[in-house]
């Protein structure tokens, strides 16, 4: 007899099929065991190097020394004290001198293309636009098309009126039961157990020491002061000094006249006098007495319309109306046609389809047929003992 879980029995499909949980090993973290001994700290670095002493650097940049003059600065450039302004005389003119006389013939204020230019007769040019006359045929219009003259009416089967059915409502009460509310009823289960491992801190009553591996190995030295120069003590030379040098005794001063500018002398005008402000071009060229000239206007060739507008176009002059033929038409009448033949409703469907009876799915019944009640797993899910048939011999 073999047990067998109510989702195996299940024939409809439409039960939650649960699968079985596999709990995942976990990593079990190995107990820290400390090394026994003393660490070595000695590196590669404090094994191969070997110290010297080391002397301060002599400076080579020589001390700065600051220059200062005495005496009052001159701010005088030299462009100012060396520049002197010329005497500039005015340069005779050598254009020769015309006494202007203004004309006695009032001036005219015509242009060369006024006088040259003769106004011409403005003659119209010759029309190649067709006229808008409508030209009517003596001939009738030919109104037949291939539609028409190709068109063959054919007569429409009749339509067979399918009588419509009328809506019976059920006298059963509504079954709002689903599968699920059915099958699960709720069953209460374990609760999952939790996997995580449990966290044990590490506590050590003893000091924390702050010395590090950097603050053991590498001890202060001990730096020794600057060795500073001992400047000797200054001692004045004995007697008197002695100012007179080479060139004081070997140079014989003489006499030497002053150097005369060649750059001549600036003489400067007296500005009493008033600024004259006539010049040549003023003198020889007055501004002419003239007129504004008139507005040329031309004749009008065209002349104004007398009388009454009639506002009559072109259009309305010209056009003539004709009267419309109304086209006559080729589409069939839209009336049913009625055949005496009933209407084949026959369907591949309906000729191959072969209705198969529903079964009930066992997983429904409280006790499934053929199966005893066992027991109830952890999951909430339930198993039935499957009954064994006894064969009778013959």
């Amino acid at each position: 007899m073999r047990s067998r879980c109510l989702c195996q029995i299940c024939t409809c499909g439409s039960d939650y099929r649960p699968y079985e949980i596999v709990k995942q090993p976990c990593h079990v973290p190995e107990e820290y065991k400390p090394k026994l001994g003393e660490i070595d700290l000695g590196t590669t670095y404090k094994r191969d190097f070997n110290s010297y002493k080391v002397q301060p650097v002599a400076i080579a940049r020589p001390l700065e020394r600051q220059q200062i003059e005495k005496g009052k600065l001159d701010t005088v450039p030299t462009y100012k004290d060396d520049y002197r302004a010329w005497d500039i005389q005015k340069s005779e003119l050598y254009k020769p001198e015309e006494t202007y006389h203004p004309p006695t013939v009032k001036f005219g204020n015509s242009t060369t293309f006024q006088d040259d230019y003769v106004p011409q007769e403005i003659k119209p040019r010759q029309s190649f636009k067709p006229s808008f006359v409508v030209r009517q045929s003596a001939m009738p219009f030919n109104g037949d098309t291939s539609h028409r003259l190709d068109y063959v009416p054919h007569q429409l089967e009749f339509k067979f009126a399918r009588p419509k059915e009328v809506y019976k409502p059920s006298n059963q009460p509504f079954e709002d039961l689903t599968t699920h509310r059915n099958d699960f009823q709720g069953l209460v289960g374990e609760t999952a157990k939790m996997c995580k491992p449990t966290f044990n801190r590490v506590t050590q009553n003893a000091r924390f020491e702050g010395s590090t591996e950097f603050r053991e190995s590498f001890q202060p030295w001990e730096i020794p002061p600057p060795i500073v120069k001992k400047v000797p003590e200054y001692v004045p030379p004995t007697g008197t000094m002695q100012l007179s040098s080479t060139s004081h005794l070997d140079y014989v001063p003489y006499q030497a006249n002053r150097v005369i500018p060649i750059r001549p002398v600036s003489h400067r005008r007296n500005g009493n006098f008033p600024f004259q402000g006539k010049s040549t071009t003023k003198e020889d060229f007055p501004a002419w007495e003239r007129c504004r000239p008139g507005i040329i206007k031309r004749h009008q060739q065209i002349p104004n319309p007398s009388g009454k507008f009639d506002g009559l176009s072109i259009f309305r002059s010209h056009y003539v109306p004709h009267e419309l033929i109304p086209t006559e038409s080729c589409k069939p009448l839209n009336v049913a046609v009625r055949s005496s033949i009933p209407f084949d409703d026959v369907t591949m469907y309906s000729i191959e389809y072969t209705p198969k009876k529903q079964e009930i799915c066992p997983a429904s019944y409280p006790s499934p047929p053929g199966y005893i009640f066992e027991n109830v797993n952890s999951q909430g899910h339930k198993f039935f003992q499957e009954i064994s048939t006894a064969v009778k011999a013959f």
